[in-house]
């Protein structure tokens, strides 16, 4: 499996500008393999649409069919863990895919954020604790913010290798989301 996939391409951008997409893709990373039933069942999609949407992302190689299944019921795994979406060098085409793939996966991520947060609190006290939002306005060079990129991804990695190997989850582990984001404020004139 791949690591990473840098998306260039503006049909394969276009691709991801749907929500359903990216709750296909989260699902698909979160349990290693899913069936558009598994996948419908946890998203209240039917079995067809999500069918259809896993049928057009493995149209442009974000999926690919699984061993395994039984039947009609052939499992999907993702070929890469990550996307890797940048409008820097794109034509115009381009950075119109790359804004809407980005804000469909900003609004799956977001609504995903809200729900979560609004069930928060039928949560065990020790997961109550470490959930929850975080925000922070630091004046920051570019320099200073490619560090704490690099800091926080380097963090994270540390449990990748969990996705894909259960057995290496200790007792107690869940799907846990980190949500990062930076943005920069406008330029004053």
């Amino acid at each position: 499996m791949e690591e990473q996939r840098k998306i260039t391409d503006p049909k394969a951008l276009r691709a991801l500008a749907h929500p359903v997409r990216w709750k296909l893709l989260e699902i698909i990373g979160r349990e290693g393999t899913a069936t558009a039933t598994q996948c419908a069942q946890e998203t209240g999609e039917s079995v067809a649409n999500c069918s259809y949407h896993l049928n057009l992302l493995a149209k442009y190689r974000y999926v690919e069919k699984a061993e395994g299944g039984q039947g009609r019921e052939k499992p999907w795994r993702l070929l890469s863990q990550s996307q890797s979406i940048s409008s820097i060098g794109m034509d115009a085409d381009g950075v119109l895919a790359v804004q809407a793939a980005s804000g469909a996966f900003l609004d799956h991520a977001l609504t995903q954020i809200r729900e979560r947060h609004l069930t928060s609190h039928l949560e065990s006290e020790e997961w109550g604790e470490v959930i929850g939002v975080d925000n922070a306005n630091e004046f920051m060079t570019v320099d200073e913010v490619v560090e704490v990129h690099r800091v926080v991804r380097a963090l994270m990695d540390k449990y990748k290798e969990r996705r894909t190997r259960p057995e290496l989850r200790p007792e107690g582990a869940r799907a846990v989301n980190l949500f990062f984001s930076v943005t920069v404020a406008p330029q004053k004139d």
